[in-house]
């Protein structure tokens, strides 16, 4: 026998009870309403609805959980949250999972490959789905983590493997900002290599090898660096012992650092050297002189992963690669060769 519907008054602290209570429904009913299920009649579920929000209740998060059978949060694990790229990845993964109803929890690997796995797997055991972002373990220990994991999308990791990939291409970005150099009368143009294990990497030096086949007369020189502005500030001497006229960071904090080390010095720049980056950070367009880099929508490509894990969570299996090309933008930062 349905219950007849109470007077509703607002209360902050009104539960399922006092819902159930003033809409002459059981709790069962109000469950069933707030979980959008279709099994409650449209005029019963209005009226619930109105109850809710004259009374201001609130659901309790974890009893919707329990409902659901679900946490209705996602893990996302990157590889270094100080580093602005992935921050702004975390940004559009955030805000397009909010819009679903969704939170996201974020786990830091510090940049260790042997870590990824376990934090990985620990970070699914307590969310409905992960996003693992550039990660650094190796191809086969990828492949043998994901199907313990899924479901996951990956994030910058452009071989074939079992989940959906959003990917920036690397390759074509580097080649497109050596063919900037090249048009500038650079030919001896230097790379601070990134993390090793990185795939990003690993896509630039495809990007290298390209360039150094179209143009057999240029000096393609690679050196070891990093991540950070520690690694390009730390770098600078070591760059300028090799004759370089252009240096290209690994990303735009390497380039930063380098640029800092270079006021240091007193070398203008671009007049004795042009130093270019990766991946448009906002700080890019900040520097002195103001950042020659490659343009990735970073926040893009965490929507971009979002909708992709949004599909799997809903047994939806589309294309399973999205590629981000790179656009070049061009600041002071780099010049006409000496």
């Amino acid at each position: 026998m349905a219950r007849r519907p109470g007077r509703t008054r607002p209360s902050a602290g009104a539960t399922i009870s006092d819902v159930a209570e003033a809409a002459g429904v059981s709790r069962a009913t109000v469950s069933r309403v707030m979980n959008g299920r279709p099994t409650v009649s449209p005029e019963i579920a209005a009226r619930v609805r109105q109850v809710v929000e004259e009374l201001g209740y609130n659901p309790s998060r974890v009893a919707q959980s329990l409902s659901l059978g679900k946490t209705l949060t996602v893990g996302v694990i990157v590889p270094d949250l100080g580093n602005p790229t992935f921050q702004q990845i975390l940004h559009g993964v955030n805000q397009a999972a909010a819009t679903a109803g969704y939170r996201v929890l974020v786990a830091d690997s510090a940049e260790s490959a042997q870590d990824e796995p376990p934090l990985v797997e620990d970070v699914r055991r307590r969310t409905d789905a992960v996003i693992v972002c550039s990660p650094r373990m190796r191809t086969d220990e990828l492949e043998a983590l994901l199907p313990r994991v899924q479901p996951a999308v990956l994030i910058n990791r452009d071989e074939p493997l079992p989940a959906t990939r959003v990917v920036v291409d690397s390759a074509s970005g580097v080649a497109s900002m050596c063919r900037h150099l090249i048009r500038l009368g650079h030919r001896r143009i230097l790379h601070l290599d990134g993390p090793i294990g990185s795939n990003a990497q690993a896509a630039r030096m495809r990007g290298l090898t390209l360039i150094a086949e179209e143009n057999p007369d240029i000096e393609l020189l690679r050196m070891p660096g990093g991540s950070s502005m520690d690694a390009g500030y730390e770098a600078f001497d070591a760059v300028m012992s090799t004759g370089a006229t252009a240096v290209l960071g690994f990303n735009d904090l390497v380039s930063l650092g380098l640029l800092g080390a270079a006021r240091e010095r007193g070398v203008v720049v671009p007049d004795e050297l042009s130093v270019a980056g990766f991946d448009d950070i906002p700080f890019a367009r900040f520097s002195t002189p103001p950042l020659t880099t490659m343009s990735v929508d970073l926040e893009a490509v965490g929507e971009a992963a979002w909708r992709a894990l949004e599909d799997r969570l809903r047994s939806v299996v589309d294309a399973d690669l999205r590629v981000f090309t790179p656009a070049l933008v061009q600041r002071a930062s780099v010049g006409l060769a000496p």
